[in-house]
């Protein structure tokens, strides 16, 4: 009776356990199942390196599995097959040559994806010739400044040349008109004394004595040359303020 009982219990577990199996033996075979196809798919890798072809989608991919055939990126490919595999899809290109579905776009995307990256290359070309244009405008600029600060400096430097030789000229000037002045005064002097003693520092004529004609008393008792005149000096500078203007005055009245 026992032995029945535990013959019942074995035939029910394999009878469980047998449709599992069925079942998971063809969810393997429907997952592994390759579909036909017919489309193209552009390689979407890195620029400038490829994508390699494999024999087949299930071996570990290695040397042994590879075809030692390599697709550029953006080469545009036809797919004759497509099957799902561990979670990834795999496309047929030819007998014994598969790539990863996720290195390939659809042209659609493949166009999109180049003409945003057209794009972005134009936005970027119109950045750095905007850069480059605010750098040119900065650097006139900067070119504009320094010309304005040499103009600058050359004017000051031209202003203060030109207001020393003013200066020079004026000092010149003043020396001269001095000059002259002292010439004149001097030539006046010197005709007042011709006039009133002919030059002669001991001329007499009543109370006036010496070169200029002086009254004694003025001189103080000193006849020196050297007292005569300055004492001379003294009389017309403080009577008329000049030796020149004593003349004028000589010359109206005949005598100062």
């Amino acid at each position: 009776m026992k032995f029945k009982s535990l013959l019942v219990k074995v035939l029910m577990s394999l009878s469980l356990v047998a449709p599992v199996a069925a079942s998971a033996q063809a969810s393997a075979a429907q997952a592994a199942t390759v579909k036909a196809v017919n489309k193209q798919v552009v390689v979407n890798y890195v620029s400038g390196y490829s994508v390699k072809a494999w024999k087949n989608y299930k071996v570990k991919l290695g040397a042994a599995n590879d075809t030692g055939i390599s697709f550029k990126h953006g080469t545009t490919l036809t797919v004759v097959g497509e099957v799902k595999y561990k979670k990834q899809t795999w496309y047929k290109i030819a007998d014994n040559e598969w790539i990863l579905a996720s290195y390939t776009l659809s042209p659609k995307a493949w166009a999109k994806k180049a003409a945003a990256a057209k794009k972005a290359a134009a936005a970027k070309k119109a950045a750095a010739k905007k850069k480059a244009a605010a750098k040119k405008k900065a650097a006139a600029k900067k070119a504009a400044a320094k010309k304005r600060a040499a103009a600058k400096k050359k004017a000051a430097a031209k202003k203060r040349a030109a207001a020393k030789k003013r200066a020079a000229a004026k000092k010149k000037a003043a020396a001269k008109k001095k000059a002259a002045k002292k010439s004149a005064e001097k030539a006046a002097k010197y005709w007042i004394a011709m006039r009133e003693s002919g030059g002669y520092y001991t001329a007499r004529n009543g109370s006036c004595y010496g070169r200029y004609q002086l009254l004694i008393s003025y001189l103080g008792g000193d006849l020196s040359k050297k007292n005569q005149e300055r004492t001379a000096d003294r009389y017309v500078y403080g009577r008329y303020g000049s030796w020149v203007n004593a003349k004028r005055f000589w010359l109206a009245h005949n005598w100062y």
